[in-house]
């Protein structure tokens, strides 16, 4: 099925209520958004096509987890003036979503205005796909963009509710991520590699399943890389192995050598002697010499270097996942050396996916580097897994 896209749907001098997804790292303070603020930025064109179709822009999202309740910390109003400063142009932020206060200053907008709803989530009926919630968004447009692909996974009131009762279609930033993600599984370039990082094998359990038998290589790093080593006898100290998932990848090593699939894990790595930012020793060794008592934390030089070598012959690159505790300064090594050697190469597609993995491209300036950089953690891995995201099917087919 293909969903109905921007271009497909009549806004010329409309009120268009977009879903967003502005949900920035806000706990890193509102002086750091100027740092995360690749969400922000990759709504733009969407933004702007409204703008040049002489439309009232209303904004709507989320930002952290307040639980239907009113959080000062988590307004968006400081998100907004990031907004503001990207586009060079006003952005007003409301106290509030919905009421008698919203609606009037929405319709007392001009062409050309933009405006920024107040977190959905202070309201119990966004979670819970609550119909009057949905109605009550959009009694405030003509209609509806649905331009937040990190929530698409997500069934809630502005998601799923929003498209059943305005006139709808995909945003410029969500058709990008469905087109992007779905080239990448469907007709990739070949060899086709997939580097999973992160924490946990359960994490990436489906994905795996789903991406196994169409894959030339599969590059493990990560929390993931513990588990994995384990599996084949190798001793990991006192790192986190998931025991109830050894048997599922001794499996994966069994049916990629059977349909062919180059399965590469580290052979260094880098260690200490206990899991902080600054431990009292940090060494290299072979992933044959991890001490008891010591806990894997990165991969190492040779490992990284031979990964990125390796991932530069291949034409579609899928990751999704560090190579190791990227957010401990120490041992974001491996994911850098990663990060560049496969930045920017020629005729390679690079498709990143969000949450962690797109956090590091960014604070690595990279960004720019990949072929595309998704947004929705969550949701790019549900899209990896084949599993259809609500927010998607919710939209007018074409």
């Amino acid at each position: 099925m293909t969903k109905r896209t921007l271009s497909q749907l009549d806004v010329a001098g409309k009120t268009v209520l977009v879903r967003v997804d502005f949900n920035v790292p806000i706990e890193q303070g509102v002086e750091a958004i100027a740092n995360y603020d690749q969400r922000l930025r990759a709504t733009l064109p969407t933004i702007e096509y409204l703008l040049e179709r002489d439309c009232k822009v209303v904004l709507c999202s989320h930002l952290g987890r307040p639980r239907g309740k009113v959080d000062d910390d988590l307004r968006l109003a400081p998100v907004g003036d990031r907004l503001a400063v990207l586009l060079n142009r006003p952005v007003r932020s409301f106290n509030d979503c919905i009421g008698p206060e919203v609606t009037g200053a929405v319709s007392d907008m001009s062409a050309r205005e933009i405006v920024l709803l107040e977190n959905l989530r202070f309201h119990p009926g966004e979670e819970k796909n609550d119909a009057g919630f949905s109605s009550k968004l959009a009694s405030l447009a003509d209609r509806f963009v649905m331009d937040a692909f990190a929530v698409a996974h997500r069934a809630h009131a502005s998601t799923v509710g929003l498209p059943q009762l305005l006139p709808s279609a995909m945003g410029l930033l969500t058709q990008r991520e469905v087109e992007s993600l779905g080239l990448a599984l469907a007709e990739p370039e070949r060899p086709l590699a997939a580097l999973m990082g992160g924490a946990k094998v359960s994490d990436k359990i489906l994905v795996l399943e789903n991406l196994l038998s169409r894959l030339d290589h599969l590059f493990i790093g990560g929390g993931m890389a513990i588990t994995f080593l384990a599996a084949i006898g190798k001793s990991v100290g006192a790192s986190a192995v998931e025991e109830d998932r050894l048997e599922f990848a001794r499996d994966v090593l069994q049916r990629a050598e059977r349909d062919g699939v180059a399965v590469h894990l580290p052979e260094d790595v880098v260690t200490a002697d206990e899991f902080a930012p600054d431990p009292n020793a940090v060494t290299t060794r072979s992933v044959d010499d991890v001490p008891d008592g010591w806990y894997i934390m990165d991969v190492g030089p040779e490992t990284a270097t031979r990964y990125a070598t390796a991932l530069a012959g291949c034409k579609t690159i899928l990751w999704n996942g560090p190579m190791g505790v990227f957010e401990m300064k120490r041992f974001s090594t491996g994911t850098r050396q990663v990060a560049n050697g496969i930045a920017g190469q020629p005729g390679v597609t690079t498709v990143v996916g969000g949450g962690s993995t797109a956090e590091a491209v960014e604070s690595l300036g990279l960004m720019d580097h990949m072929t595309h950089v998704s947004t929705g953690g969550g949701a790019s891995l549900e899209f990896l897994e084949g599993r259809e995201l609500p927010g998607i099917a919710a939209l007018p087919d074409t």
